[in-house]
């Protein structure tokens, strides 16, 4: 039978994709391994691998495509034995519409070629979407994706028996992390073959009951007084994690200020003394920000019970200092992480940073590098802001607000003197870190900052 190719979910958060470009045309044969197109999520650019062997029949989607909905079919694959053309004849076009379809709507401008296809309804947690029983190779094996294969080789898991959630039943990356977990995760010697379930895809974080239809809002304004602009999916995914994180995440909030002169003394030091090339350009640049992300990491490993995640059945307790840093890209923001950062050099860290921030702009960056860490740093203070909380970012347990630096009259030894001095807040989820623990954490971070030097001994 004649196999359809699904809008893949590449990360946790993707509920719809946008298709970008199509790197096969309808005749041509695909192997498993074979990059077939290139999909948009809320996040990144990435390529999509080919799990089944055959040749593309017909392709349902455009490329230039938007929203499309996570397990909706892309194309039609036609298998060994098959007659393609038939096949592409008995495939459903994107102009048909099956009794209760919602009409195609138009696609954006920028959005190339083709016409937008209407998203597949999101279905409800109480009622997932049957999932194909998974697909081997013939050998016994299950079909992986690089990532999950190298994933679970490092975790010393046997992939074969990992249920799969991704498409005909492969496994993904999200599959290895549920089966470190204890989920999803087949007895020794079961066949890699047997049925397994797809994970539903995550539905919208409900509004609160009392807020405003769209038509309430907008029938507050004279009509032609604005613009109305559609909401983009990266705009989607961040209102839903900002909802979910204020609902279901208990917060509160611990600020300090750190008085920074020797750290900004010693940032001027090591950047005088960065080699140059023969163009002249410095070999690194360190930022405050920089020194913050290691602070930041130095104050997980000397309290480690701050160094968590909750989830409902027990704690998280992490062996890496993890810390993800907020991006502004074009239309919302990602968090890449920085890995081990408490063993990294301030230099590793700004090479790092300038890497993650030029490919997170160009939508780059790869899921493994913008997923996970134990905690975030958001920094304001390149434009003025003195002081504010941010929100956490799950499964964070904590996040740090990072404000201006200025200088500021103080009194110290009797005397009125002048110091640069910032303020600091910690966010934290209280069911993870109390009150005292977050205090103890945050002192941490500031003795850090405040004496850079241990950061380097």
């Amino acid at each position: 039978m004649p196999i359809n190719i699904l809008m893949p979910a590449l990360s946790p958060t993707m509920e719809k994709g946008n298709l970008a470009k199509w790197l096969k045309k309808e005749g041509d044969t695909v192997k498993s391994g074979d990059i077939i197109a290139e999909i948009e999520t809320d996040k990144a650019t990435m390529e999509y691998e080919a799990v089944d062997e055959g040749t593309i029949a017909r392709i349902l989607v455009p490329a230039g495509t938007a929203d499309v909905a996570v397990n909706a079919p892309i194309a039609v694959l036609a298998v060994e034995g098959e007659v393609v053309t038939a096949v592409a004849d008995a495939a459903v076009k994107p102009s048909s519409k099956p009794a209760g379809e919602a009409k195609p709507a138009a696609a954006p401008a920028a959005a190339g070629q083709g016409a937008a296809l209407a998203p597949a309804p999101v279905p409800s947690p109480s009622a997932p979407p049957a999932a194909a029983a998974p697909r081997s190779n013939g050998d016994g094996r299950q079909f992986a994706s690089p990532l999950a294969r190298r994933l679970a080789k490092e975790a010393g898991i046997d992939v074969g028996r990992i249920e799969g959630s991704g498409p005909h039943g492969r496994v993904v990356a999200r599959d290895v992390e549920a089966a470190q977990q204890g989920k999803g995760l087949r007895p020794a010697g079961a066949a890699a073959a047997s049925a397994g379930k797809a994970a539903p895809a995550p539905s919208a974080a409900p509004m609160p009951a009392l807020a405003p239809s769209d038509e309430a809002v907008k029938a507050l304004y004279p009509e032609g007084s604005y613009d109305f602009v559609p909401h983009d999916q990266m705009r989607r995914i961040i209102a839903q994690r900002l909802v979910v994180a204020k609902q279901t995440i208990p917060h509160f909030y611990l600020t300090v200020t750190c008085t920074i002169d020797g750290l900004l003394a010693a940032r001027e030091a090591v950047n005088a003394a960065a080699p140059k090339d023969k163009d002249g350009k410095p070999a690194w640049k360190l930022s405050v920000n920089d020194f913050v992300i290691k602070a930041l990491a130095m104050g997980l490993k000397t309290v480690p019970d701050a160094n968590v995640t909750w989830t409902e059945a027990g704690m998280l307790k992490h062996k890496a200092a993890d810390v993800a840093v907020a991006v502004a890209i074009p239309g919302g923001l990602i968090t890449p992480v920085v890995r081990n950062a408490d063993a990294k050099s301030l230099s590793a860290i700004s090479a790092e940073m300038k890497d993650f921030a030029t490919r997170a702009r160009a939508r780059r960056l790869k899921p493994e590098e913008y997923q996970g860490g134990a905690t975030a740093v958001s920094n304001l203070g390149m434009y003025g802001i003195e002081e504010f909380a941010a929100v956490i970012n799950p499964p964070h347990a904590t996040i740090l607000a990072v404000g201006t630096a200025a200088q500021v009259p103080v009194v110290q030894n009797g005397k009125i003197e002048i110091a640069t001095q910032m303020k600091i807040t910690l966010s934290t989820d209280h069911r993870a870190v109390d009150g005292a623990l977050g205090a103890e954490f945050l002192g941490a971070v500031k003795r850090f900052i405040e004496n850079p030097v241990m950061m380097v001994v």
